[in-house]
């Protein structure tokens, strides 16, 4: 039976950073026999003192993630004091970050733990945004943090793309006037609905180039100048129903639309 070390992964944080390290290292010594024994979101001596009695009773080694200072430095001394191995994961890295960059790091635990979260709420927005394009599902109105209506051509999809890399959850429902919008679109604070707006002769060239583009012939109805008067009349009037912030994309790029939508929110959500 091959014997297994132990080591002990203590951690201001969750510790899965300083477990990984340990277990690929331990695959160059003995097939990687070695029983990892976490010790998570330490904060206090106490709980560290528990974890040296432990290292020592096993005479195990203590690989460790912190990086509070007071709590690095009482580790580092009272495991010399003790006779016990103990390896600081983060320390030479943190000293060539801090020379090479020429600033202090901030000492705060859990950063990385912040940035997954931020990460996953990022796909969690561009997932919803995806489910609740073009007014594919009703449903997604009432859950989203932003609603944007209009008719065909007014960049609803690519700005749901854009806010949901900021982490907002969007929804998009097209205006058209053979298709009553769904009764969720009055159910909802108007300061989450956006309507956006477009010069008929801009929207008549954007159509064109459309069904150019997909060999359909310039002078189908979608492109119609009659046709597209009639969706904005419409489209208008479903936005002043609504009662919601209008914003006119005729010459705007996507970001600019954006900003100007993260503006509204952060104003109305304000009072």
């Amino acid at each position: 039976m091959v014997h297994k070390e132990v080591v002990y992964v203590v951690s201001d944080s969750v510790g899965e950073t300083a477990e990984l390290v340990v277990k690929a290292v331990a695959t160059q010594f003995n097939g990687g026999q070695v029983e990892v024994r976490r010790s998570s979101y330490v904060e206090e001596i106490d709980d560290i003192e528990d974890v040296l009695l432990l290292a020592k009773d096993s005479r195990a080694i203590i690989a460790y993630t912190i990086v509070i200072p007071e709590l690095k430095e009482f580790l580092d001394r009272r495991a010399k004091d003790e006779g016990i191995l103990a390896v600081d994961l983060l320390d030479p890295l943190m000293n060539a970050f801090e020379t090479k960059l020429g600033r202090e790091p901030h000492h705060q635990p859990g950063l990385v733990r912040k940035l997954d979260e931020e990460y996953f709420r990022k796909i969690e927005a561009i997932e919803f945004a995806v489910k609740y394009d073009d007014g594919r599902d009703p449903r997604g109105i009432l859950k989203a943090d932003i609603v944007l209506i209009g008719v065909s051509r007014t960049s609803k999809t690519p700005l749901s793309m854009f806010l949901a890399h900021k982490r907002f959850k969007v929804a998009n429902v097209p205006l058209v006037p053979e298709v009553p919008p769904p009764e969720e679109l009055y159910k909802i604070p108007r300061k989450n609905c956006i309507g956006l707006i477009i010069s008929p002769d801009k929207l008549n060239e954007i159509r064109k180039e459309r069904l150019k583009s997909l060999g359909l012939a310039s002078r189908a109805n979608y492109a119609s100048y009659q046709r597209i008067l009639e969706e904005l009349d419409y489209a208008e009037k479903i936005m002043k129903r609504v009662g919601c912030p209008v914003i006119d994309v005729s010459n705007k790029a996507i970001e600019e639309t954006a900003g100007l939508i993260m503006e509204i929110l952060k104003k109305e959500r304000s009072y």
